[in-house]
């Protein structure tokens, strides 16, 4: 045996794959033998392998497709860590769908006479405002029976690409919603909204805007995300963020190389990593409760507004009404140092 190599059966224990996968990830590329014995065939493997074959054990374990690792392995550890929530939350968002089509399979074969349900419907407000610097807004707010949306623009072409996303998104207000298929429906949505945006901007990088919307089907609210814009649910006293800011000083943050604290004063805090049409936006579904109140925001507002203050607004506001208008006036208390949008929406009980 060469020196410092272990056999495949004392690699495979080590990193617990087994020699039959070892054999196969050779077969691949994807893990090669630091050495094959010209005559038995036999593979021997270094120890520094171990690291990257660990690493390919760990993606296999979460059913990441080998193709898939291939690539995760080939990049830089903050890269890879990048690639791997990306794809957990494509999995979160599949596993919700499949979640949501059983629910109506089990709801449409069950043959039991089924008592009065309450029904819930939203009421909703939604506004946007320049601020107190910029010299125009380029957000757009919008507030419906089935959707709610705030979509935050930049460059030069930012105010049209805002309103053209949201434009293209208004669809669902009155197109037909197959149960069981609701994210699926959400996501060719998406990708007009997109078209819509490259149209508007002429294709240019420079220009674009960030997305997040709340599609409403009686009972769930449908999350569509992408970027710095914000979704807060404040349920029974308690604020949630259920978004995640796709920014540079975020993923610094996740990474731990930042505090929050930190994050707040940092002079990259505005950059944006994705928005829409630069890369896959998050798709996944929330169950409402009556009572909950929803938030969607542009960073105008939480970049300067603590979210204490954003939560005592919300618990305080008898109407999304009152809460949209005391948001932004909060906001622009702070400085205004950019547009601010808010939509507000409560669940509400509409009898049996």
């Amino acid at each position: 045996m060469p020196k410092d190599m272990l056999t495949i059966g004392a690699f495979a224990r080590a990193c617990r794959l087994s020699p039959k996968a070892l054999r196969l990830y050779d077969e691949l590329d994807l893990l090669r033998p630091a050495h094959v014995d010209p005559h038995s065939g036999y593979r021997y493997y270094a120890a520094a392998q171990l690291e990257r074959a660990r690493l390919v054990a760990w993606l296999r374990r979460l059913g990441m497709p080998l193709s898939r690792i291939r690539e995760v392995c080939a990049l830089a550890p903050a890269d890879a860590a990048h690639e791997i929530r990306a794809y957990w939350r494509q999995v979160e968002a599949e596993t919700a769908a499949r979640r949501d089509l059983a629910a109506f399979l089990v709801d449409h074969l069950t043959d039991i006479p089924r008592k009065d349900t309450t029904m819930l419907e939203l009421r909703y407000f939604a506004h946007s405002d320049r601020g107190r610097v910029r010299p125009a807004n380029q957000d757009t707010a919008y507030a419906g029976a089935r959707l709610l949306a705030v979509a935050d623009g930049y460059g030069p072409a930012g105010a049209p690409a805002s309103s053209a996303a949201v434009e293209a998104l208004r669809v669902l207000e009155t197109e037909e919603l197959p149960a069981g298929d609701v994210l699926n429906v959400l996501e060719d949505v998406v990708r007009g909204a997109t078209e819509a945006v490259r149209d508007a901007t002429d294709g240019s990088r420079d220009d674009g805007t960030t997305l997040t919307a709340l599609l409403w089907t009686g009972s769930r609210l449908a999350l569509v995300h992408i970027g710095d814009s914000r979704a807060y649910l404040l349920r029974e006293g308690a604020l949630f963020r259920i978004t995640h800011d796709h920014t540079m000083v975020q993923s610094m943050i996740d990474e731990g190389r930042l505090t929050p604290e930190e994050a707040t004063a940092h002079p990259q805090r505005t950059l944006l990593l994705k928005a829409l049409g630069t890369a896959a936006p998050e798709l996944r579904l929330h169950d409402a409760a009556p009572g909950d109140r929803y938030l969607l925001c542009s960073d105008g507002l939480c970049g300067v507004v603590p979210d204490a203050r954003i939560r005592t607004v919300l618990t305080s506001a008898a109407s999304p009404d009152e809460a949209t208008r005391t948001l932004i006036a909060e906001a622009n208390d702070a400085g205004g140092p950019d547009n601010v949008s808010c939509v507000v929406a409560d669940v509400v009980e509409t009898g049996g």
